[in-house]
């Protein structure tokens, strides 16, 4: 088999596409506080999961508390804490037919490239319940911007809130510190890996520890910054892979913060290896392998004492993997392994043992967590990115096509509402209070039951 073609084949089903689209940042485990502070993707402990009842209603103009149109694009899903909501965006120009096919034809993959003339990297803040337009900060520009997918962004890792600061993540281009208050730049930092399509892990913060994940083809490490400076704090390799090529070497998940017997870890699937870290130091706690997958997006989820991961590229599996071992766990902690339906690019969500899962093409599915065996599947249909989010009683699943899908949360899988949004949605919501935050292609907006 000619193995640029077989790449190429798989690339095109839009493995970057996931990069930010589960794209995520994870705190610290915070409660959820009243006023819901969602200073992360997936929510405060990264599981977007919420004990609380959220609009259903998206078509009123009653509902929409303010809505404010984008600058640039951006696949980064918003964050909230203290009055505000941040995000990030890329302000491009095309690049001209000549250098675009000049610089195309110095890569592999060309056909699932694209490149942008010159970018703008702008952290965006809004007044969480007017709407208005706080700050709008350019933090760099690029002339020479590296290639992505045309389905992808440069602005899709999602920004993380902590300590009153806000991390917004470019990959390659830059790590940026901000004020929340003053909007005024405190530091900045660059780790760079050839992302071959994109950067799309979003940072966490640990502590005083931003970590950074760093999978690329051609090198693959796990680092952490300081919060107060963000000097270099400690770097970590991973664990050696079983292939010399690049493309199948490469990961994008953002790291889920666990608790397992009063120790904190950092769980982070990456190409054929999972692998859970200590956050002070970096120290590796254990390592499972999951196979040969590659391309790895959604973060993980952790329910009923179990990590549930999904391994990517090319054929997925859902791995469950106890996390109270050491060393090399594979022969011992995988509990079990199921490949019906599994995302490549949306994370899954978990409660009271049960697992949702919508698959890139559509197909919702609710497995038992302790078992691995499906429970119900129902066709939602549509292509999916984005990540769902699960409220006391309802599924709230977004697609590539702007709908978002209402679902009643239990076996049944009732599809209780449907609304087109009319623009494509590949960033995963965000809640303030009782609202949805939901970034569109073109707008982000506050929502809101009557």
């Amino acid at each position: 088999m000619n193995m640029r073609l077989s790449i190429a084949s798989i690339e095109v089903c839009s493995v970057v596409l996931a990069i930010a689209l589960a794209g995520t940042a994870v705190v610290s485990q915070n409660a959820l506080a009243s006023e819901t502070i969602w200073p992360q993707f997936r929510g405060p402990n990264g599981q977007g999961v919420v004990p609380i009842d959220l609009p259903t209603d998206f078509d009123s103009a009653n509902n929409r508390v303010w809505t404010v149109d984008t600058v640039g694009a951006g696949w980064s899903s918003p964050v909230t804490a203290n009055g505000q909501v941040w995000f990030t965006s890329a302000v491009t120009q095309e690049a001209s037919p000549e250098e675009l096919k000049e610089r195309l034809a110095k890569l592999q993959l060309a056909d699932i490239k694209t490149f942008a003339g010159s970018v703008e990297f702008h952290a965006i803040c809004l007044d969480s319940e007017t709407g208005e337009r706080i700050y709008d900060i350019v933090l760099a520009k690029e002339t020479k911007p590296e290639p992505i997918n045309p389905l992808n962004s440069y602005a899709s890792p999602t920004p993380v809130i902590a300590d009153g600061k806000v991390i917004c993540h470019f990959g390659n281009y830059g790590t940026w510190c901000l004020d929340c208050h003053s909007g005024k730049e405190l530091w900045s930092s660059k780790q760079v890996v050839d992302h071959s399509v994109g950067p799309g892990s979003s940072p966490i913060v640990v502590d005083d520890r931003v970590i950074l994940v760093c999978d690329g083809i051609d090198q693959q490490f796990i680092c952490a910054l300081r919060m107060s400076d963000g000097e270099l704090a400690w770097k970590t390799n991973r664990p050696p892979l079983r292939t010399n090529i690049g493309e199948f070497k490469k990961a994008y998940c953002t790291p889920l913060v666990i608790d397992v017997a009063g120790t904190t870890q950092l769980v982070i699937p990456g190409a054929q290896w999972t692998v859970a870290y200590e956050p002070i130091h970096g120290n590796e706690v254990w390592r499972a392998d999951c196979g040969d997958g590659f391309s790895t997006t959604p973060m993980p989820v952790y329910e009923n004492g179990l990590v549930v991961i999904s391994t990517g590229y090319t054929r997925p599996e859902f791995v469950a993997i106890r996390p109270d071992g050491s060393g090399d766990v594979t022969a011992t902690h995988i509990i079990w392994k199921n490949n019906r339906s599994v995302p490549t690019m949306p994370s899954a969500v978990a409660r009271d043992g049960q697992m949702y899962a919508i698959s890139d093409s559509g197909i919702l599915t609710l497995f038992d967590v302790t078992s691995g065996k499906e429970v119900s599947r129902k066709r939602i249909g549509g292509n999916f990115s984005a990540s769902p989010l699960l409220s006391r009683k309802h599924l709230y699943l977004l697609s590539r096509e702007g709908i978002i899908t209402v679902v009643e949360a239990n076996p049944e899988l009732t599809v209780i509402s449907t609304t087109d949004m009319e623009a494509p949605i590949l960033a995963s919501p965000a809640v303030i209070g009782n609202d949805l935050i939901i970034r569109t292609e073109n707008q982000v907006m506050r929502i809101t039951a009557q």
